[in-house]
């Protein structure tokens, strides 16, 4: 009988052995499998970094832009009015020239 015991503690003790190694085994795929998370997830955040960095230099360089193109309206407008100004000189110009043709001519006829 002790020789049954002693074989069945043994088969017992294997069988515990075989469940340590397995999941000491599961235990290292595991730590290899969060090691490989890590890294990627190191990577993903570095490339998020960058891309961020990206984005906010496109930003600044939109405001810069957007300042440029106000001013650029500000010019424009400016130009329009001074060409409406200078048309309506030049229209009033001719007209007064016309106007002293006429009272020219209308004087010179009567005399």
């Amino acid at each position: 009988m002790v020789l049954q015991v002693s074989g069945d503690q043994r088969e017992r003790l294997t069988m515990s052995i075989d469940r340590l190694n397995q999941s000491s085994d599961r235990i290292k795929d595991s730590r290899r499998t969060v090691l490989e998370t890590e890294e990627l997830g190191v990577t993903i955040l570095e490339d998020l970094h960058q891309q961020r960095q990206t984005l906010l230099h496109a930003h600044n360089k939109l405001h810069g832009v957007d300042d440029a193109i106000d001013k650029s309206k500000k010019v424009i407008t400016s130009m329009s009015r001074r060409i409406s100004r200078n048309k309506w000189i030049v229209g009033s110009v001719i007209a007064a020239l016309v106007f002293a043709i006429i009272l020219i001519i209308s004087f010179k006829v009567s005399h």
